[in-house]
């Protein structure tokens, strides 16, 4: 039986203003994600891989071509509607954590549930952050936590939701070889105990040969 496709491109383009000219960062990129699939994107930094994770999880919107996520085309929604369809089904870890500083950990997990309207958020997040390791510190705000708890706190914020589709820029990339280990192992524990479809960018040759598939990008377009 052939896995149901969740992330789709097709013929996506990417264009951005500078200095007054046209700066062309993805063109023409079509690719497909199954279900329960690890892919990894890889390429040279300024590639375009990180404009394309944004496109693909309706972060951001293409100049050109189709985006399909979860059977939904979102090239055409706008933010809210993006922000709708991604509620409860995507997750996104991003590089450089992206945590409230007012909240503390429990509560920036909490976010992503309470925003899809799950009644038992507080509960999810509490057993996403022991999941993780850090049942202990709850109450913590960002600042009093170190870089490989902020991420694991982030892959916990992902992760409350129970999405179906997990996006993650870099997860390893600001973070000690150690951390990084844990942090990468959390990430393919999670994968495979529920099923997540797991698309991530990463300079890492050893993360990306954990994944299922890789794709490579060159100068904004699919390398072979």
């Amino acid at each position: 039986m052939v896995a149901r496709t969740v992330v789709a491109a097709r013929g996506v383009g990417k264009e951005v203003s500078s200095g007054g000219a046209p700066l062309t960062i993805l063109g023409g990129v079509s690719m497909e994600v199954a279900a329960g699939e690890s892919l990894a994107i890889v390429g040279r930094s300024g590639s375009g891989k990180t404009t394309l994770l944004s496109l693909l999880a309706g972060l951001d919107v293409p100049s050109a071509g189709e985006i399909e996520l979860d059977g939904t085309r979102i090239d055409g929604l706008d933010e809210d509607a993006r922000a709708g369809l991604r509620a409860g089904r995507v997750g996104f870890v991003f590089q450089s954590f992206q945590l409230l500083s007012g909240f503390t950990a429990l509560e920036n997990v909490m976010l992503p549930a309470e925003l899809a309207g799950l009644a038992d958020a507080q509960e999810r997040a509490r057993a996403a952050l022991d999941r993780v390791g850090l049942g202990k510190r709850l109450d913590h705000y960002p600042h009093q936590l170190s870089g490989g708890e902020q991420q694991r706190v982030a892959l916990a914020r992902a992760f409350c939701g129970e999405p179906a589709i997990l996006f993650a820029d870099e997860p390893t990339g600001n973070l000690d070889t150690t951390t990084g280990t844990q942090i990468v192992e959390l990430l393919f524990e999670m994968n495979a105990a529920r099923g997540t479809t797991l698309v991530l960018v990463t300079h890492d040759a050893q993360l990306a040969a954990r994944c299922g598939r890789t794709i490579t990008l060159r100068d904004g377009r699919l390398d072979g």
